[in-house]
């Protein structure tokens, strides 16, 4: 790489994991295409939606805690850069077993994370399991999904060195060289790539991940439902624990799912799959004590991937010029930034 020439950065797929990789290599001084197969932002990219969580607290790994507070800093950051809310201060309940209170106040308190405990009445009916009891992260909330990517491809619009190319179809990427062939032949190469194209992306590489389902489902507030306004974003909720809702506001609708729903498919075409058997599965969770009271807004499918040997997020430096990230979920987007962060670090380390 010539020193005197600014490094050029490849990303693919405008998701908030491409945006943001985007936007912190273009604030560090490179030069930057994005290509996206279809509009920027893309409705179909997995992390197009009206929110995700964040949490900080990540008890028994104070690694991945202090990873989530970076996280938690660098979105704040990116409000005051886009100049919008991107992030609803809210907290982060979670409905953990009584007998393991003591150690996880002792770790909030260790990382400087300061909680509580609501009282019933605080909160609108949710189902905590019998046996546990709800612990609010005041650090987390809700990340309001759509306005970020938005507010991402705004900026990156309107500042020098950035290329957005929408409708630019990957076919193939080289790993050794990291050059990448679009679907009309054109090549495009820069001094790193990174392939962040979603549940699409394991079609590029050889990386081993799982491809996941999820069925998600969109509620109004039931008549009466004042004590939404401010509430948290929940999880461990449901007769298995495993389910979660995030709560409505600043124009988003209620949304709840469980983990029960999430299941390993062979591709991302849903033609004909019928989502009744897992929204009665949703229903018969409790995860909302009173989900009868709440009208259906709508439902949703979404697909993402995990590590096949970890089941979790995949950064994966496939060659000195080529980086992947599989999409992961809610986590995937909250922790986002830091991969941005890492990718611009790279880029940095091979000048």
């Amino acid at each position: 790489m010539n020193s005197s020439t600014a490094a050029h950065v490849v990303v693919v797929g405008a998701g908030v994991t491409g945006l943001l990789t985007a936007v912190a290599c273009a604030r560090a001084g490179y030069l930057v295409t994005v290509l996206e197969r279809g509009p920027v932002p893309n409705p179909d990219a997995t992390s197009h939606d009206q929110h995700r969580a964040i949490r900080t607290l990540l008890p028994g790994d104070p690694d991945g805690t202090a990873r989530r507070l970076a996280a938690h800093r660098h979105w704040a950051e990116l409000e005051t850069l886009f100049g919008t809310e991107l992030y609803r201060r809210v907290g982060a309940l979670t409905a953990w077993p009584a007998h393991r209170l003591d150690g996880l106040l002792a770790e909030a308190d260790k990382a400087g994370i300061p909680v509580d405990l609501p009282a019933d009445g605080q909160l609108p009916p949710l189902g905590l399991p019998s046996g546990t009891v709800a612990v609010r992260e005041r650090t987390g909330g809700v990340l309001l999904a759509d306005r970020v990517l938005h507010a991402a491809a705004r900026w990156l619009t309107a500042r020098p060195g950035v290329t957005l190319r929408p409708h630019s179809t990957v076919r193939t990427v080289f790993a050794g060289s990291g050059r990448i062939v679009l679907t009309g032949g054109e090549v495009v190469r820069g001094d790193l790539a990174l392939l962040a194209g979603g549940p699409w992306t394991r079609r590029l590489t050889d990386a081993q991940v799982v491809l996941y389902r999820q069925t998600m489902l969109y509620l109004g507030r039931p008549a009466g439902g004042d004590r939404w306004d401010g509430a948290p974003a929940a999880g461990g909720l449901g007769r298995e624990g495993r389910g979660w809702v995030l709560p409505p506001g600043a124009g988003t609708l209620l949304k709840l799912s469980s983990d029960t729903v999430c299941r390993p498919v062979a591709d991302t075409d849903t033609a004909g799959e019928d989502q009744q058997p897992y929204l009665d599965r949703l229903a018969a969770e409790g995860i909302l004590p009173d989900l009868e009271r709440y009208p259906v807004a709508g439902v949703r499918v979404c697909h993402y991937t995990a590590d096949a040997a970890t089941g979790g997020p995949l950064l994966a430096r496939v060659s000195p010029g080529l980086w992947t990230r599989a999409a992961c979920g809610g986590s995937g987007f909250s922790t986002a930034p830091l991969v941005a962060e890492r990718i611009a670090e790279a880029v940095k380390e091979a000048i």
